[in-house]
């Protein structure tokens, strides 16, 4: 089974670049969903694969590497990007770093410094996405405690009850109609607004 270590999606112009990374990529089990010649091909790409990675050169035609990436990146339509250049330059690293890209590469590549900034970016790239899914469960979770509070204190002023009843009158309702207290504590104080 090829490409078990990840999903990739390779931009860059140069068809003999492109030949060459994928061929370490695959070397090293990774799958190449995609090649793109310029960047609103790498920004179709990764809508459509939503590849662990794309590795992509800044200098390209139509749109350069650094705008989609920031575009990729925003949109979150990949676990991550590197970016590569031929020549090193600090304002376009300053740039990558600006907008989250998770690795730099001059070229000519090398195999030992592709794979292991490959593997890290993965790794990288899914350690973020996991902290993102925790935080989005977090503030979600905080926006429902918020609703049923309100909930509870509009049926203590209607009901003239304990704070304790009120939130049994909200869970009794979510078992009697099957469903979330989130949604009955909303339809309580939507209907009092």
């Amino acid at each position: 089974m090829t490409g078990m270590n990840g999903r990739i999606v390779i931009a860059d112009d140069e068809p003999i670049t492109r030949m060459d990374i994928r061929d370490i990529l695959e070397e090293a089990n990774y799958n190449v969903v995609g090649e793109a010649t310029d960047g609103f091909e790498a920004i179709e790409l990764c809508k459509s694969h939503q590849p662990d990675l794309v590795i992509m050169d800044i200098q390209m035609p139509l749109l350069d590497g650094l705008k989609a990436g920031k575009r990729i990146i925003s949109e979150g339509l990949a676990g991550g990007i590197i970016l590569l250049t031929a020549f090193s330059d600090p304002k376009n690293t300053e740039k990558a770093k600006g907008f989250g890209a998770l690795g730099y590469l001059v070229k000519p590549l090398d195999e030992k410094s592709l794979i292991p900034t490959v593997e890290m970016s993965i790794a990288k790239g899914r350690e973020t996405r996991k902290l993102e899914q925790q935080l989005e469960k977090l503030t979600k979770k905080l926006e429902e405690r918020k609703v049923i509070e309100k909930a509870k204190g509009v049926l203590m002023i209607e009901n003239n009850v304990t704070e304790e009843e009120a939130y049994n009158m909200i869970r009794n309702l979510s078992m009697d109609k099957r469903c979330p207290m989130m949604e009955i504590a909303e339809t309580i104080v939507m209907s009092d607004d």
